[in-house]
């Protein structure tokens, strides 16, 4: 049976009140195209082993590592075999709801509620047996309150993300604070501002970043920059600063009703969330997040950041380029279909996507329908015609493709469906699309191969989002776009 606290914990991912599943409706609508190119591989679960994954890491024999809801870490081999043989071995338990896995040294560092802890095996039995506390240097009283984390970054630390008291206060030190915990267990605080935040780490500049939830003064889901010293949107967190005295607090509260692009003027450490995920479009509660590092093993995707998202049981992609010193990009639909809310991902050696989750009951919507699930997506070795990457430009934006295009189809202004719009920066609950525009396409250059096309535009609009609609556009062997809907946030515009 679920306990109150944990059902009440699963909705701080949750962005409105409940909904039947059937209002969920379709996702994009291309799943069975998305698996002649990505197909869903199950890896089984025993009916004994009582499996909701929560985080992963891939040890250094090549097993699969999972750290669970319940608070067990299993250690998987088989997981990565076509098709799938896994063996379970629990090798710890006692933890509480695992959000966060790092193999490092020969001990795993394991991360949930209340503390950042490394545990070992020191008689090689293969059974953990030493548990060592790295650090519990923050309040937890309630279960709104998680915890995720990073894996280690060149330091050797762990950057983990720290969950309000409820959505909108912070009755807890440093709760709305990320914070970075060394091999040695020192605790220091990073920056402010966070609400139910998610997954934690770098993009492929080595920048740490944040999945935050939509939510009090977050209109939607978005990907936030770990900027030290930064104040990054929700303001309860304000009263931890005299307890982070390497911290300068901030001299101004943003105002309510006001919108990011206005305070952040205002309030000079206010960092804008350098993705934004319009809601329900590309997610509506995203949870963990990895870089895709697999060298071309998962197609033409290297060294994006590809998410899950648990309500929506789906998987995306995101960009980012950092402009006049701040970081923006895009984010893109990928796969959809998975068995249930997807809670973390991780990449295998072989370059195969791992995925897995739970549900909390029926009585909360998640678009799979299974109670728990662990999954793979291999790539088949077919690339498939996707808009690749979005960078902007400072008339318009760089849009690269995976296959050539049409040229004579891309160099037509009209073919490209372009709108933007932002959020309501408040304490309220979310916010609808506002402020919406359609600038003007006046040229598409399609560049000499064909596999991108400088568009340009009368006026690109900062602090929006750039919705793009391009399902006009062929490759040059008249194939559609598998998916045609990507979405840039637009924080900086370059200055040449």
């Amino acid at each position: 049976m679920v306990s109150a606290r944990h059902l009440l914990a699963l909705l701080a991912f949750s962005v409105t009140p409940l909904l039947a599943a059937e209002d969920l409706g379709a996702m994009w609508g291309t799943a069975r195209e998305e698996a002649k190119y990505y197909p869903i591989v199950d890896i089984p679960i025993p009916a004994e082993i009582p499996m909701r994954p929560g985080s992963f890491d891939v040890l250094p024999d090549g097993r699969l590592a999972v750290g669970t809801r319940r608070g067990d870490i299993y250690f998987i081999k088989g997981a990565f075999d076509a098709p799938p043989k896994p063996e379970y071995h629990l090798f710890a338990t006692g933890q509480d709801e695992i959000f966060g896995l790092a193999w490092k040294d020969g001990a795993m560092t394991s991360t949930s509620f209340g503390e950042v802890t490394r545990i070992a095996d020191t008689n090689g039995d293969g059974v953990a047996d030493n548990y060592d506390t790295l650090t519990n240097n923050w309040g937890y009283a309630e279960g709104h309150e998680f915890a995720f984390s990073s894996k280690h970054d060149p330091e050797g630390n762990i950057w983990v993300a720290l969950g309000l008291s409820g959505s909108y206060e912070s009755h807890n030190l440093f709760r709305g604070w990320a914070v970075k915990v060394t091999p040695t267990g020192k605790m220091i605080p990073v920056c402010s501002g966070l609400r139910s935040p998610a997954g934690v780490g770098p993009n492929a500049e080595g920048a740490m970043f944040v999945i935050e939830s939509q939510g009090p003064w977050n209109g939607c889901c978005s990907l936030k920059h770990l900027k030290e010293g930064a104040f990054l949107g929700h303001p309860a967190s304000y009263n931890w600063y005299p307890f982070a005295p390497n911290v300068k607090a901030p001299e101004l509260v943003p105002k309510s009703d006001s919108r990011m692009g206005v305070e952040k003027k205002r309030v000079k450490e206010l960092v804008p969330p350098a993705v934004k995920f319009p809601y329900i479009k590309m997610g509506r509660s995203i949870s963990g997040f990895r870089l895709n590092k697999t060298g071309g093993k998962f197609g033409p995707f290297d060294n994006q950041i590809f998410l899950g998202d648990y309500t929506l049981s789906i998987i995306m992609r995101a960009t980012t380029e950092q402009i006049n010193g701040v970081w923006q990009g895009a984010c893109y639909p990928f796969r959809e279909g998975l068995a249930t809310g997807i809670m973390n991902v991780e990449f295998s050696p072989k370059g195969q996507l791992i995925a897995g989750g739970f549900t909390t009951n029926s009585q909360w919507p998640v678009r799979g329908t299974q109670p728990f699930a662990l999954q793979r997506i291999d790539w088949t070795g077919v690339v498939p015609f996707e808009i690749k990457e979005i960078n902007i430009k400072k008339d318009g934006f760089l849009v690269t493709f995976t296959k050539p295009v049409d040229k004579a189809v891309a160099a037509k202004t009209d073919v490209y469906n372009i709108t933007t719009y932002t959020h309501i920066y408040h304490g309220g609950y979310g916010s609808p699309e506002v402020d919406q525009t359609t600038p003007l396409v006046t040229k598409a250059v399609p560049s000499a191969d064909g596999l991108s096309v400088m568009v340009h535009l009368e006026k690109i609009t900062e602090d929006h989002i750039h919705d793009f609609d391009l399902g006009k556009l062929t490759s040059k062997d008249g194939e559609p776009l598998l998916h045609k809907n990507a979405y840039y946030t637009v924080n900086e515009i370059p200055n040449e």
